[in-house]
């Protein structure tokens, strides 16, 4: 029998996997929290399955998504990058990796770790909605919106509430699969399992 997902979640086998694996699940480490950080600022303007295409690209060219050696790039990456195709070559996204990988580390310094601050907007509990149509599901929330706000403030760039709730819904911040959804159930129990600890 054919399982029953969110109504996004069809055609192409890398999109499906995508969704039946990765969607919603709770990320609780700093470099999966990079890595969709990076994906989804670069998603703007551009389809999700344009991104999941060349996410091996963007692995390749963003030092497997390691923000300290990313934060280590110079102009010099950046011209590199521009010419490779496999990641999108706008000039603008690329700088921002590199700036918001810097501003990323300078928030693990002060709170422990990336996931402490971001989490700590839940107090490290996902939000669990109960959407029935994909009509229901927001663009973004009042939530995404005030982490937008304060990663503004601290000087992200390609961090608008949008992608913002994209990121959250795909890091698991909040479950959005639709209740009808045969994953639904499977994300929201991922939520009775207790956050790791904050590191002393």
């Amino acid at each position: 029998m054919e399982k029953t997902r969110c109504g996004w979640a069809a055609g192409l086998d890398l999109t499906i996997r995508y969704h039946d694996e990765e969607w919603g699940v709770p990320r609780y480490d700093d470099p999966g929290q990079f890595e969709f950080l990076t994906l989804e600022a670069a998603q703007a303007g551009l389809s999700w399955n344009t991104i999941l295409n060349k996410r091996e690209g963007y692995r390749r060219c963003f030092a497997g998504f390691d923000p300290e050696k990313v934060a280590r790039f110079t102009q010099r990456d950046v011209d590199r990058l521009l010419a490779d195709a496999s990641i999108v070559r706008n000039r603008k996204k690329i700088d921002s990796a590199v700036a918001n990988a810097r501003l990323f580390l300078d928030i693990a310094a002060r709170h422990g770790s990336f996931c402490n601050w971001f989490w700590g907007f839940t107090a490290g509990k996902p939000v669990q909605n109960a959407w029935k149509s994909k009509e229901e599901v927001p663009p973004s929330s009042p939530l995404s919106g005030a982490i937008a706000r304060e990663m503004k403030r601290l000087g992200f760039t390609f961090m608008g509430s949008v992608i913002v709730y994209a990121h959250m819904q795909a890091t698991g911040m909040v479950n959005d699969h639709l209740t009808t959804c045969f994953r639904y159930e499977q994300v929201r129990a991922l939520a009775a399992v207790p956050a790791p600890l904050p590191p002393i």
